[in-house]
């Protein structure tokens, strides 16, 4: 009889949790700058891919935006928008000497709910989604730092390959124009990965040495 021997990846997939923060802008809504800052929670799972690549997928829930203080009016009024997503990142990553991972790759995100203030009112939307789209398509870049084992300091930038908005402007002069929004954010997070071995110990430079 032929056995045939079956590698099951399981027994190597690591999982964690994930807390953090967002810095977020909305490209294309006469603002600039990272002001708004939103949640960035959720959990991972690592599969390993050789001794350096990863392959990894998050469900996280994420809070994106933009925000204009109300002290702040010299050139647009005050503004608050936060978009809650629930979103699955998948991304591959390279390990270096086990303390350093840099990634990139893809993320979906499918808008749970949302808020908008203009001059500090709220907008009263009818609709579940009001103007903005209910999905997100992003691009990502990820690098990692080990703190400690199984301890990971991330940080992340993410932008929407599609728009989620497109909105038309209006001066006082009557002036009209059209501007096409995306998500622009940055993401600083805490990673806890279960049972990750410790990294190896460096080896005495003097073992092999001859005396």
């Amino acid at each position: 009889m032929l056995v045939i021997p079956v590698f099951s990846i399981s027994q190597n997939i690591k999982g964690g949790l994930i807390t953090g923060f967002n810095l977020t802008q909305i490209d294309g809504d006469q603002l600039y700058g990272y002001h708004k800052i939103g949640l960035n929670l959720g959990a991972t799972a690592i599969v390993p891919v050789g001794k350096k690549f990863s392959a990894t997928i998050e469900t996280i829930y994420t809070q994106k935006g933009s925000y204009q203080s109300p002290k702040d009016t010299l050139t647009s009024p005050p503004y608050k928008l936060i978009l809650n997503y629930v979103e699955a990142p998948v991304f591959f990553s390279y390990t270096d000497k086990d303390v350093v991972k840099i990634g990139a790759g893809f993320s979906y995100g499918r808008l749970v709910g949302f808020q908008e203030w203009e001059h500090l009112k709220r907008v009263p939307w009818t609709t579940p989604d009001g103007p903005y789209s209910p999905n997100d398509y992003d691009v990502l870049v990820d690098l990692q730092f080990k703190i400690h084992n199984g301890l990971w300091f991330d940080t992340r930038f993410f932008y929407s390959m599609v728009k989620i908005r497109t909105r038309i402007f209006t001066d006082i002069n009557g002036n009209t124009w059209i501007r096409k929004q995306y998500n622009n954010d940055l993401a600083f997070r805490l990673i806890y990965v279960f049972k990750e071995k410790p990294s190896p110990k460096k080896k005495d430079r003097n073992v092999n040495k001859i005396k």
